[in-house]
């Protein structure tokens, strides 16, 4: 089969129709009203205490037991046994805060787009493709000292620790966030000070480094004090230009913005430290659906707004989550509505266990040309592969090769890694048969990753 790297005119979508004005603003229509006590453990909570970071992360649920205490019998019991077959083949252990089980539809959670992120169904998964590797993007590999990742020329990867609010089941760091699960022994990564003085001295070691991501796990898990030591410590280094506080926290607990002062306040001092000094202090967010914007998250962006501070969303691309049109665009507005500013849209990395959830690079590109123009170009995501063996994020139109048949792309990456390739492999149930036969057979399977490389 030869490959092919142009669309196939029959895959072209016609213009989209005329979109009545009630539709176009749609993006302005957030969830409010107190909808958390469908939930039956949360029928008679306050709004002010569902507000509160305290109780949301006292009633976080973390096992089916819990889940079903929470719940009851708004779920039938074999929701429950397909949940807890899907956790023991699942490389995330279960953490999920009732602000997202309150937005889940209950009526009909086996589609629901954040029941789906969070909370794996044993009959929904699919078995891991053959080429999946579990640290897929290579980050011990590039890894100078515990928990830094130095990849790209001017820019590191700092893990100060290992935990997050909440387990998103596609983590692509799953090798070391949270707990150890029945099919993963995790890296450790505990918040440790010694540790990261040894990461401290090395970025101050390396003068072309100028960007640190401080990630984890998830910043919102650092303690308000640790926030600002890390923060200062990095300022304080004349080579560091740019800071970003990586956190989901404001796509799933975003009551923590708006009760949890100390922490808020310590940020704010951070950033206003980096504006004195001339350096850029951001934070990045994790924000994959519409439904996961609501009312909470507006009255926490608010607050950041007030305080100076500037917030980009990083989204992943996820099959029956994310990956038509029409819910892509309406993520886009939605999150410029609430004044975060949409950065990148990645395919889906392969993990383990998440099969199910990835898409082919064509839906990608496809999605792509149906955001374009949308909204203005500064609130345009860019649609990228974050590319196995650690080549980095490319554009998903910047292949050099991709065979549909097969599912291969190809990329290279000379400003990060020259003269390798890297490769990209689309979910094999996306193939025909014929290809989902092939990559069965150990020796089909290399004869088509070699015609790839071109061998």
């Amino acid at each position: 089969m030869t490959p092919t790297s142009t669309l196939d005119p029959a895959h072209v979508d016609p213009p989209a129709p005329a979109t009545p004005l009630e539709e176009s603003l749609a993006h302005r229509d957030l969830r409010e009203g107190d909808y958390w006590r469908a939930i039956p453990a949360y029928a008679d909570t306050t709004a002010a205490e569902f507000g509160d970071h305290r109780w949301q992360q006292r009633q976080t649920v973390t096992n089916v037991r819990q889940l079903r205490d929470t719940l009851g019998a708004i779920v039938p019991e074999s929701f429950y046994e397909d949940l807890a077959a899907g956790i023991d083949a699942a490389p995330m252990a279960l953490r999920i805060s009732p602000h997202l089980l309150a937005l889940v539809d209950w009526h009909e959670p086996l589609g629901d787009p954040i029941r789906t992120q969070f909370l794996p169904l044993h009959s929904q998964q699919e078995p891991n493709h053959p080429m999946l590797q579990f640290d897929s993007l290579h980050e011990q590999e590039d890894s100078p000292v515990p928990g830094l990742t130095h990849r790209y020329r001017d820019k590191a990867l700092f893990l100060p620790q290992d935990s997050c609010p909440v387990y998103c089941r596609f983590c692509t760091r799953s090798y070391a966030v949270g707990n150890d699960t029945p099919e993963v022994e995790k890296l450790k990564l505990t918040a440790n000070i010694g540790r990261w003085e040894q990461a401290f001295a090395y970025i101050a070691s390396q003068p072309q480094l100028e960007d640190i991501v401080i990630s984890g796990g998830d910043s919102y898990n650092l303690k308000a004090d640790h926030i600002e030591l890390i923060g200062r410590r990095l300022l304080e280094m004349p080579n560091i230009r740019r800071i970003r506080y990586a956190t989901k926290g404001l796509a799933v607990l975003p009551q923590k913005i708006l009760s949890d002062d100390a922490w808020v306040d310590a940020l704010t001092r951070v950033v206003e430290l980096g504006r004195q000094q001339h350096q850029d202090v951001v934070v990045h967010t994790h924000f994959n659906h519409p439904n996961e914007i609501v009312g909470w998250t507006a009255q926490a962006m608010d607050r950041l707004v007030e305080r100076g501070i500037h917030v980009r969303n990083q989204t992943v691309l996820q099959r029956t989550v994310n990956d038509t049109p029409a819910t892509m665009q309406l993520l886009v507005k939605r999150l410029s509505h609430v004044n975060v500013h949409p950065y990148y849209v990645y395919t889906h990395d392969m993990v383990p266990g998440v099969e199910d959830l990835r898409t082919s690079l064509a839906t990608a590109m496809r999605l792509e040309k149906h955001v374009r123009g949308v909204t203005a170009g500064f609130n345009t995501p860019q649609f990228v592969t974050d590319t196995m063996g650690g080549g980095g994020k490319r554009d998903v139109h910047s292949f050099e090769r991709y065979d549909r048949a097969t599912g291969i792309a190809v990329f290279t990456s000379p400003a990060v890694k020259p003269g390798r390739q890297f490769l990209y492999f689309d979910p094999i149930a996306a193939l025909d048969e014929q290809h989902r036969w092939r990559w069965t057979q150990p020796s089909e399977r290399r004869a088509m990753i070699d015609a790839a490389l071109g061998e």
